[in-house]
């Protein structure tokens, strides 16, 4: 049963509430869901086999709907593995009000008031991860209103987007199960693998590690992530072990925190490292690019705050030379993967696709760029049969 929760406002006629004389159109309503996104299986990679988490048996999200006077809907999401999910929900329901009145243009100035009004709990975590929801929202709005693509909204420089998959590969999965799923995710068109390590036992990493290679072949692209399971010196070791296998990079050797020590890395090995999906800000991303810590930035929209923060980073990044490998979240990071102009990659999970009515296309190993407008997304039924708790801020039309 979906519980349904509703908030007064005040009529907002002559109301202003920050825009500005030019605003042609007002956000009239908001609605806010929670719903939870059962998978297939549990799923384990290093942190469960540490044991720091247990395995991954279902993914929280927070859907925000948001509808302006001349009758556009935009569509937002942000999300949680594990916990989390109600209090992010609890946030952006509070928050949801701040909204109304305001012209859905006005980004950039939204986002900061959002932020601004749960200051006091912080301008990173939770608290920006609930805002995600809201401003995904509003540049699904924009597009719309436009009648573009996110990516071409922003400025694109390619139609379609290197493609990696990471779900066939997780630790949790024997390894003739992962070779069988990464021939099957070649077969349809995937552009790389990437393969879970971190495991207390070296030697089985880097024998999985070597079992899909023989089975790719020596040219294709391979990855891998030890979602930051080693300390400095056993990510030294580790990543001279796997040098022989020319990774594309080698993913969270350390704690996503240890800035210097990713630093040291990148300085000392031959393949590229990547990280950054964990950080919830621009600040944190900032002081990887700066230490020189990354090859392959990894930032998540949702995660720092949705796509007004993550255009930052792009800017960041673009100026720093590194590439791009954005986390997760593919139907929202193939729009801005595509806006990045040096080397990007996306991360495809088929996890998601019953949430949406939609489908994104894989291509001779790419992701294409949808042509619908906004996000190109809308809800499926399933997704709203998922939810358990909606609340609503003024008129949804």
């Amino acid at each position: 049963m979906t519980l349904e929760t509703s908030t007064v406002v005040p009529d907002l006629a002559g109301l202003h509430l920050g825009a500005g004389e030019a605003t042609s159109d007002r956000i009239t309503g908001v609605r806010t869901s929670l719903a939870y996104l059962p998978l297939g299986n549990p799923i384990s990679d290093a942190k469960v086999f540490t044991g720091r988490q247990k395995p991954l048996t279902e993914i929280a999200f927070v859907f925000a709907e948001i509808t302006t006077e001349s009758g556009i809907t935009g569509l937002g999401w942000a999300y949680s593995k594990r916990a989390g999910g109600p209090g992010m929900y609890a946030h952006a329901r509070e928050l949801a009000g701040n909204l109304l009145g305001e012209d859905p243009s006005d980004i950039a100035r939204i986002w900061t008031k959002l932020v601004w009004a749960g200051a006091s709990v912080g301008r990173s975590g939770l608290s920006v991860q609930a805002i995600a929801a809201f401003d995904v929202a509003l540049w699904d709005i924009k597009g719309k209103r436009a009648g573009l693509p996110l990516a071409k909204l922003i400025g694109a420089h390619r139609d379609t987007v290197a493609a990696y998959n990471t779900s066939g590969g997780f630790l949790s999965m024997p390894i003739e199960a992962v070779v069988e799923n990464t021939q099957r995710s070649v077969a349809n068109g995937i552009g790389g693998i990437k393969l879970k390590v971190g495991q207390p036992d070296r030697k089985a990493d880097l024998a999985r590690v070597a079992a899909v290679r023989e089975a790719v072949g020596d040219d294709f692209t391979l990855m891998v992530d030890a979602n930051q399971q080693w300390n400095r010196q056993d990510g030294l070791r580790m990543g001279r072990a796997l040098e022989e296998f020319r990774l594309e990079w080698i993913e969270e050797p350390l704690d996503a925190y240890d800035a210097e020590g990713h630093a040291q890395l990148a300085a000392a090995l031959d393949t590229p490292i990547a990280t950054g999906e964990m950080l919830t800000s621009v600040a944190e991303h900032a002081e990887l690019l700066r230490l020189r810590s990354v090859d392959y930035l990894q930032p998540d929209a949702p995660r720092v705050g949705g796509i007004t923060p993550f255009l930052k980073l792009l800017a960041l990044a673009e100026h720093a030379g590194v590439s791009l490998a954005p986390h997760f979240a593919m139907e929202i990071h193939v729009h801005l993967s595509a806006a990045y102009p040096h080397t990007s990659w996306v991360e495809h999970f088929e996890w998601l696709e019953p949430l949406w009515n939609e489908r994104l296309e894989l291509r001779e190993g790419r992701m294409v760029v949808p042509a619908r407008a906004g996000l190109g997304l809308s809800l499926s039924e399933q997704a709203r049969a998922w939810t358990i708790e909606t609340s609503s801020a003024g008129s949804l039309g």
